[in-house]
C-alpha cells in the first residue's frame, strides 16, 4: 500500500511538470499568430522569433517525456506485446529499461548538465541571427527533463517488478482523454450492455450474410 502511494506520488509530480509546461502550447500559438500578423500585415518581422519558437517547442517536448511515461502513453510496437501476459510484458519492459532506457536517459541528463553549464558560463546566445536570444535557459531544460524522466523510469521499473510478483500491473491515475467516453455515453443515454448487444447483432448479421456465400462455394 505504501509502495503504491509512492508510485502515484511520483506520477503526480511528473503529471504536474508535464501539465505546467503544456501551457507553452498556448504561448507558442499566440506567438506564432502574432509573428505572422506582424510579418505580413505590418511588414515588421522579428529575427529572433523563429529561434524562440524552436526553443519553446523543444522545451515542451522534453519536459513532457516523464508525464507521457507516467501515463504509459509512449509509442510502442505492440503487434505481439499486446498478446503477452502481464508477467511477460513486465519482463520484457524490465529488460528494455535496463538495456536502453536507463543508460540513454542517464546520458541525456549528464550530457545536458555539461551543455547547460558551459552555456551559462559563456552567456551563450543563438548565432542563427544577429542579436539572437539566449540559449542557456533552453539547454537547462536538458538535465531537468533527463532527471525527471529518470525518476519516472525508476517508478516504472518498480511497477515491472511488482507485476512480476503479482501477475497484474499496478494501477495508475486516470487522466484526460481526447474523448470522455463515459460522459459521451451519459449524453446519448447508452449503457455498456447496449453496446455489447449491438456488437452481437452486428456479428450475427455478418454471419448470416456470409453463410449463403460459403454454402454456394
Amino acid at each position: 500500500m505504501q509502495m503504491q502511494k509512492f508510485l502515484l506520488t511520483i506520477d503526480r509530480v511528473s503529471t504536474f511538470v508535464g501539465q505546467t509546461f503544456s501551457w507553452l502550447i498556448v504561448s507558442l500559438t499566440f506567438m506564432i499568430t502574432w509573428e505572422v500578423v506582424s510579418r505580413y500585415a505590418f511588414d515588421n518581422p522579428h529575427p529572433w522569433a523563429f529561434d524562440v519558437m524552436i526553443m519553446m517547442y523543444g522545451t515542451l517536448f522534453m519536459m513532457a517525456g516523464a508525464y507521457t511515461l507516467s501515463k504509459n502513453a509512449h509509442v510502442r510496437g505492440d503487434v505481439l506485446y499486446s498478446f503477452f501476459t502481464p508477467r511477460w510484458q513486465a519482463g520484457l519492459d524490465l529488460a528494455l529499461y535496463f538495456l536502453f532506457f536507463i543508460p540513454g536517459v542517464f546520458a541525456l541528463a549528464w550530457a545536458g548538465y555539461n551543455f547547460a553549464g558551459e552555456s551559462w558560463a559563456i552567456n551563450e546566445h543563438s548565432n542563427v541571427t544577429a542579436d539572437g536570444p539566449p540559449v542557456y535557459p533552453f539547454k537547462t531544460a536538458l538535465p531537468l527533463a533527463g532527471a525527471i524522466l529518470l525518476l519516472q523510469g525508476f517508478v516504472e521499473i518498480i511497477r515491472c517488478i511488482l507485476c512480476l510478483q503479482t501477475g497484474e500491473w499496478p494501477s495508475r491515475e486516470q487522466d484526460v482523454e481526447e474523448v470522455d467516453v463515459e460522459k459521451l455515453k451519459e449524453m446519448v443515454h447508452v449503457k455498456d450492455e447496449d453496446i455489447a448487444a449491438l456488437d452481437k447483432y452486428v456479428v450475427a448479421q455478418e454471419q448470416e450474410h456470409q453463410a449463403p456465400t460459403g454454402a454456394a462455394k
